[in-house]
């Protein structure tokens, strides 16, 4: 059954809850998935996302995808490539930031994300034990959004 042009699969083959993040993968390996996406993956959000959220870098070509429909933010090299962690999903290695760049990328888009998403994955962050308070505050230094999560912080911890 062809999925998309160049991208065939088998009309049984078994598929996870996250095969539309293993298709965005073969179709652009050096992207990275985030935001909503990546709170659904870590179980970070009630929310299920529509699209699939997608980072590429700053002055990099934005890749063309048609069988599934895809929301992109571009990131700059630091940001692009801190906190990001290799998935192995229906056998192919999708690129996904952690729960904690995940969470700080949250308040750097909060304007695109909504800050009540933002502040859920906070809660949600701190609650499941997703992650260290170190590693939280490293990937919002390197988001440069520290200055605007310190007061949430306070707030949840």
């Amino acid at each position: 059954m062809r999925a998309d042009r160049g991208l065939y699969e088998l009309p049984d083959a078994d598929v996870s809850e996250h095969h539309t993040l293993a298709e965005v993968a073969r179709r652009v390996p050096h992207g990275v998935v985030c935001l909503l996406s990546a709170l659904a993956f870590h179980d970070l959000t009630t929310e299920l996302p529509f699209d699939v959220w997608l980072a590429h870098r700053r002055g990099s070509r934005p890749p063309t995808i048609r069988s599934v429909k895809v929301r992109l933010f571009r990131y700059s090299k630091a940001s692009f490539e801190h906190g990001v962690e290799v998935h192995d999903i229906d056998g192919v290695p999708v690129r996904i930031t952690t729960p904690a760049k995940t969470v700080a990328d949250c308040f750097k888009f909060r304007s695109r994300v909504g800050l009540d998403v933002a502040m859920a994955a906070l809660r949600d962050y701190v609650r499941k034990w997703a992650g260290t308070m170190d590693e939280l505050w490293e990937a919002a230094r390197v988001c440069r959004v520290h200055n605007v999560l310190r007061p949430y912080l306070e707030m949840v911890a």
